[in-house]
């Protein structure tokens, strides 16, 4: 004759079917006693471990554990034989076999039974999962940090030369000089150098900056952050006879780190330039926009394009290059990224070999700044 359990004066169920659900369960369920060791364990148990019932039951709970997660279950078990529940405590056993398991537990003590009632989830694969991240972060920071020292030595030694090359400029006696092309190239060149200065300077202080987790944001004019880079290239644009036009009227200002913004235009008309198709004038267009609520820039170009469906997911990758030209280091676009996404931002690329490309960069929502 079956037992019934009933509870409240409900049926709900027999011995038979009781021990069914305990064997069925893919969950992990046991009862162990205040003792140390288990007095009932489901299949789902035994075939994780690998043991036999009597195996399980002749044997200290603890004997079936890593060994380091040994003393810890001693301080959780005192917990409970003092009326306490446990809650998602996490442990490693160690299968018959000798692999590793992790368990997470949820056990309730009955004190009048001097037994502990409890299931566990095998949370192996999570925790593996959890040290691939661990590793590929540490990896991560170190390769960021071994860059950001090289930035700022590469940033500091050549502050050097830079100013060697402005002092030059300053005991130049230029009224010596009567040719006025020469003039005026030695005028770029000294626009330049002083923009070459500013912008290293400016760097060592942001990366000093960084390390405390502050990038400073302000407002800024889009045409005037445009102009100071666009005089640091006039050499290149004007050589390379380059036609840029700009539409900032429908959003003329940004919050946003000035360095940031002056290296973005920067690295995106350089890369203009250098990306135009053979023998033909390079054509770039930039405009800024509000869409849905959204601050954008549109940077575009007639230049050769990218193949996205072989290169869509490496176009910001570091030391990514996709055309065949000994200048390129891949790292431009790398830098662009990891700008705009430092101040939340994204930024992502419409394009088609020989048809040019457009940099779509989304800022942020509707900001406080001046329209």
């Amino acid at each position: 004759m079956k037992k019934e359990f009933t509870d409240g004066g409900v049926n709900i169920g027999s011995v038979y079917e009781t021990k069914l659900f305990f064997d069925l369960s893919p969950d992990i369920l046991c009862i162990s006693g205040f003792d140390g060791y288990f007095k009932q364990v489901n299949t789902s148990f035994l075939k994780l471990l690998g043991y036999s019932k009597e195996e399980i039951y002749s044997s200290p709970i603890q004997m079936f554990m890593f060994h380091e997660d040994r003393e810890k279950f001693i301080n959780c078990g005192n917990s409970i034989a003092n009326g306490n529940s446990l809650m998602n405590f996490e442990n490693r056993y160690q299968s018959k076999s000798g692999e590793v398991i992790w368990l997470s537990w949820t056990s309730v003590p009955d004190m009048e039974q001097n037994v502990i009632y409890s299931i566990a989830k095998n949370i192996t694969l999570k925790k593996k999962l959890e040290e691939d991240r661990n590793t590929l972060l540490a990896c991560l920071t170190k390769a960021n940090k071994e860059l950001k020292d090289l930035t700022i030595t590469t940033s500091h030694d050549l502050r050097a030369p830079v100013n060697n090359l402005l002092a030059l400029f300053e005991i130049l006696d230029m009224s010596s000089l009567n040719d006025p092309d020469t003039i005026e190239l030695f005028r770029l060149l000294k626009v330049a150098a002083n923009g070459m200065k500013e912008t290293l300077d400016a760097y060592v202080d942001v990366l000093a900056k960084k390390e405390l987790l502050q990038i400073n944001a302000e407002v800024l004019d889009f045409e005037e952050v445009f102009q100071k880079v666009k005089s640091s290239l006039k050499s290149l644009l004007t050589f390379s006879k380059a036609e840029v036009s700009t539409d900032f009227s429908q959003l003329p200002y940004i919050r946003f780190n000035s360095v940031y913004l002056e290296s973005i235009f920067l690295n995106l008309l350089t890369n203009a330039v250098k990306y135009a198709k053979p023998d033909s004038i390079p054509r770039i267009e930039i405009r800024s926009a509000i869409e849905k609520g959204i601050c954008k820039l549109y940077f575009s170009d007639e230049g050769l394009g990218f193949d996205m469906e072989r290169f869509g997911d490496k176009i910001f990758g570091f030391q990514q290059t996709f055309h065949n030209n000994a200048d390129s280091k891949g790292i431009g676009l790398y830098l662009i990224h990891s700008h705009i996404t430092a101040m939340g931002g994204k930024i992502s690329v419409e394009s088609e070999p020989g048809r040019g490309a457009t940099f779509i960069i989304s800022f942020s929502p509707i900001q406080d700044i001046p329209l």
